[in-house]
């Protein structure tokens, strides 16, 4: 007692240490912050008996209300499936060439395509679906397999060259320079040829021969390109691989082939239907025309 020492201006004692000539005094803790820091102890206290708190070897303990963050997931997971129900199930029984009959339930279909393009789609196509070199813009009206409503959705279903999926959109343009069906003059002058048709080049005599005998039974004689195929149309100003020459030269001589998944392993039928809706709406969708059979050299002319 006889060593103790107070701090005269402000009566409190001293604690005995000391750090450059500053020493601490043994000042008492607020009273409010002491009932709050016992009142912290108690409530986790009762956090850790009525939660899921401490880590185990394969999961943390139970809880006495027995409650888990997954478990809240799946409630309310299925209460918006149950919510979400009539729609897919009036989705999967309308035909999808029939759904723009039904003007409410299209704009639902926009819109939940809307929300499941955002998941399964912008890696690819970009959030505003407008592409990158390489995948289509999804805005345009230019479409390599069709534009309508049950286009779209075969090609969702079956993708763009998926292996194992027998009905999936296909087709493979010859490598006519690394295979050695055209040497790399011939590149050029078929290329310039294809660029002449949007005006951005000089074709020549040789070019027009070259591209007769190799392109035009896929792009056709005028280059707008033939659907069955897949051949896009070269007359216009979209490009998926670039439209400055020495790209035109590289995908005739090397070309690139895109792929898509075939989305109907993945997704269920009417989350395809709205998929299929909202790239109609975009802006480039396509009307569905009904075409009668007629015999086959007409039907691939009007192709």
């Amino acid at each position: 007692m006889g060593n103790k020492r107070i701090d005269e201006p402000t009566g409190t004692e001293f604690v005995g240490h000391e750090w450059d000539g500053i020493e601490e005094l043994n000042t008492p803790l607020p009273r409010w912050w002491l009932w709050t820091f016992y009142a912290t102890v108690i409530w986790a206290i009762g956090y850790v008996i009525l939660y899921p708190a401490w880590p185990m070897v394969s999961q943390a303990t139970e809880g006495y209300l027995g409650w888990t963050s997954r478990g809240q997931l799946a409630e309310e997971v299925s209460a918006a499936e149950a919510e979400r129900a009539p729609l897919m199930r009036a989705l999967a029984e309308t035909p999808i060439e029939q759904l723009p009959e039904d003007a409410a339930l299209m704009q639902q279909a926009v819109a939940g395509g809307r929300a499941a393009f955002q998941i399964h789609c912008v890696q690819c196509h970009g959030a505003g679906a407008a592409g990158y070199e390489g995948y289509p813009n999804l805005n345009d009206d230019d479409w390599l397999w069709g534009g309508n409503l049950t286009e779209i959705e075969q090609t969702l279903i079956h993708g763009i060259r998926h292996p194992g999926d027998s009905t999936t959109r296909t087709s493979l343009m010859p490598a006519f320079g690394r295979d050695g069906l055209l040497d790399t003059e011939q590149v050029h002058e078929v290329g310039d040829y294809i660029l002449s048709f949007s005006g951005r080049a000089d074709g020549t005599a040789a070019g027009a021969e070259l591209y007769a005998n190799n392109c035009a039974i896929c792009h056709g004689s005028d280059g707008t390109g033939l659907r069955q195929f897949g051949a896009p149309n070269l007359a216009d100003a979209i490009w998926l691989y670039g439209s400055d020459e020495a790209q035109v030269y590289a995908q005739i001589s090397n070309p690139r082939h895109g792929v898509m998944p075939a989305w109907g392993e993945r997704l269920d039928p009417a989350t395809i239907k709205m998929l299929a809706a909202y790239v109609h709406s975009l802006g480039g969708g396509e009307d569905f025309v009904e075409v009668a059979e007629e015999p086959a050299a007409e039907v691939d002319e009007q192709s």
